[in-house]
């Protein structure tokens, strides 16, 4: 992750749900004023300088565009440690699901029934919405951060799940 504040960087309020196509706007209006062209004859120093500042605008727009990584922006921001190794473990009882729903997954990608493909996917794009406005709430309402951070976990498993089935997907088209 980078080591500037992303939020700062694009000029948006450091919270989890933002408006992404205002920020996207922000993103494509502060990339076209810092584009190259427009300091072809300033000094070196200057050239560098705004190729620095469009990397961090564009490493930005990946931060928080992306809900794992706004989250883990956001907690780092408020000092707290996170990333899969110092995160808590997930509940035996979440783990325990995930390895069912995946194995669940396997035996229809293996039959090839992209329908049961697609009722897991449904199930579990909810689920991550869930978990998702469970840390919109939890980031607004001000409470204990650190007690956000098993939500994030979560998140993880959704996101390598929901990339399983894109590759099941993409395998039967």
């Amino acid at each position: 992750m980078t080591t500037t504040d992303p939020f700062a960087t694009l000029g948006a309020e450091r919270r989890f749900d933002l408006d992404l196509e205002a920020l996207e706007k922000r993103h494509r209006e502060l990339s076209r004023a810092l584009h190259p062209d427009k300091f072809a004859s300033a000094s070196a120093s200057e050239r560098r300088a705004s190729l620095e500042k469009a990397a961090q605008v564009n490493e930005a727009w990946r931060i928080v565009r992306d809900p794992i990584r706004r989250a883990e922006a956001l907690f780092a921001v408020n000092g707290i440690a996170i990333g899969e190794t110092s995160e808590p473990k997930p509940a035996p009882a979440f783990l325990m699901e995930m390895l069912e729903l995946r194995e669940e997954l396997a035996e229809a990608r293996a039959k090839k029934d992209l329908a049961r493909v697609g009722k897991l996917k449904t199930q579990i794009e909810e689920r991550r919405m869930k978990a998702q406005t469970k840390l919109t709430s939890g980031f607004t309402s001000g409470g204990e951060l650190s007690a956000l951070v098993p939500l994030l976990g979560e998140l993880r498993f959704y996101r390598r799940f929901l990339d399983e089935v894109e590759a099941i997907e993409e395998d039967a088209s």
